[in-house]
């Protein structure tokens, strides 16, 4: 089976969020079964310039509306040898961010990723590939699948499509005028297809024309069906239920690992837990946090948006601290958060500590150092963050929700099972609820280690996904082939 991911982002090679992780975690899992797997991401200045390319010198025309833009393909493989190719255009991706500045999305952007998706099978044929299937991320690649059904049916007969909803949230919407764009007919603009109250809406094309739908976890696939989830596509989905699949990400536990993790000031696994305790001690003292070693840290490493729950946290900051608690932050996002966490952190000197971006070595030590782990999202699909604290022995409080759901447990201090706390109600009084418990069973020595027990050993790596994945693929696949 030859498979092509087709994403906007992946690591090594660019990353702004967890599509990133998620993408180049799943091809290196793919490598290591030998399954025929390549990404495709745009050429962005970034990836040029911290990584060694080679042209293939194979170029093609992509027409937008009146203009035809030229493309080439390039080519690099990652340190476990994943083979990358890269759709050049300079004009749409030589910049120094990928979708936007602070001040808002790149006014181009249906031309650039218009340009990227078609590119992509402009690049297939360029360079003599015809994948068995296209797995496709996000509204960037939205018009994959459209394209497979409609301009290339021909070339591209056998070859199936399946699209993952990272975050139903950003949907890639353009006025109706950028139509001409996408090379198709006016036909396609109609509530069946593209359009999206009066506009073009990438994503959705994608979930129309794609054979397989699929999102993070399952309980996420469910909760897009519903109106409060849904952001208006909630329709569309349910008449593709019968096709909708939720798989729950992994993480790649060669990066995130207590036992290796060169960024730390000391290891630790399950059966020796002194690391964690420096480690502990370590971030105390680099944070200027106050306070001693039986003090509980609860550490935040998020995207500032108010999708993360950040509000609740700002209103309970005070109360936790009341808690004996002390909390770190890092993170960027909205410039309200940067602003509203940048005063909570200048108030409570000694007692928060906030960071505002992100420093990778910074995110290691704080999933480390910390004893919670506080995510309580007003949705979210899936989550990593919960996942790499539930490695490093960082206990998940969360809102039931999304993911989180799916992969935190509520602690049963009577069987000694679950290994986190929950609440439902989106306040931060439910938060705070959550809060003191998690603070009242860390008082506990013996009850806390068993929740971290628990904890460090539950498996989320990239496995089991990726076993899902391939048998959806063939699914897709057969649905194409007859």
């Amino acid at each position: 089976m030859k498979v092509l991911i087709a994403t906007p982002e992946a690591t090594p090679f660019v990353k702004t969020g967890g599509l990133a992780d998620v993408t180049g975690a799943l091809a290196k899992e793919y490598q290591k079964m030998g399954v025929d797997v390549a990404l495709v991401l745009p050429l962005y200045k970034r990836v040029r310039e911290n990584f060694r390319l080679r042209s293939l010198k194979r170029r093609f025309t992509v027409p937008l509306g009146g203009q035809k833009e030229e493309g080439s393909v390039w080519y690099a493989e990652t340190d476990d040898e994943v083979p990358a190719y890269f759709i050049e255009n300079n004009k749409f991706f030589d910049r120094d961010e990928l979708y936007g500045t602070p001040d808002g999305d790149f006014p181009d952007n249906a031309s650039r990723f218009i340009f990227y998706s078609r590119g992509i099978l402009e690049a297939c044929k360029a360079i003599g590939i015809r994948p068995d299937i296209i797995h496709c991320n996000d509204w960037q690649s939205g018009l994959v699948p459209v394209y497979l059904k409609t301009l290339y049916k021909t070339e591209f007969k056998d070859t199936a499509a399946l699209i993952t909803i990272h975050n139903l949230g950003y949907q890639g919407l353009f006025w109706h005028l950028d139509m001409p764009l996408t090379g198709l007919g006016w036909e396609f603009f109609n509530m069946e297809n593209l359009e999206f109250y009066g506009k073009i809406n990438l994503l959705k094309a994608g979930i129309v024309f794609s054979d397989i739908v699929t999102t993070v976890s399952k309980t996420y696939a469910k909760e897009i069906l519903t109106e409060q989830y849904g952001f208006g596509l909630h329709g569309v989905l349910k008449k593709r239920q019968e096709d909708l699949y939720g798989i729950v990400n992994g993480i790649d536990y060669s990066e995130w690992n207590p036992e290796d993790d060169t960024l730390l000031p000391a290891n630790y696994s399950i059966s020796d837990m002194d690391g964690k305790a420096q480690c502990k001690k370590a971030l105390q003292k680099e944070l200027n946090l106050k306070g001693t070693l039986r003090q509980p840290i609860i550490g935040i490493v998020s995207r500032l948006s108010a999708q993360k729950g950040l509000d609740l946290i700002a209103e309970a900051i005070k109360k936790v601290l009341a808690l004996n608690a002390r909390v770190v932050i890092l993170g960027k996002g909205d410039e309200p958060f940067h602003q509203i966490f940048k005063d909570i952190g200048e108030k409570n000197r000694g007692g928060v500590s906030v960071t505002i971006g992100f420093d990778n070595a910074l995110a290691h030590k704080i999933y480390a150092g910390s004893d919670m782990f506080l995510m309580p999202s007003r949705y979210e699909p899936c989550g990593l963050g919960q996942l790499i604290a539930l490695r490093y022995g960082s206990i998940p409080v969360v809102r039931r929700t999304g993911g989180l759901a799916d992969t935190v447990t509520e602690f049963d201090p009577k069987k000694g099972s679950g290994n986190g706390f929950l609440f439902k109600e989106y306040s931060h009084r439910a938060l705070l609820r959550a809060i003191s418990t998690a603070v009242e069973f860390y008082s506990s020595k013996r009850l806390w280690h068993s929740i971290i027990k628990n904890s460090m050993e539950a498996d989320f790596s990239w496995g089991s996904s990726a076993r899902q994945y391939i048998a959806l693929y063939e699914k897709a696949i057969k649905k194409v082939r007859g």
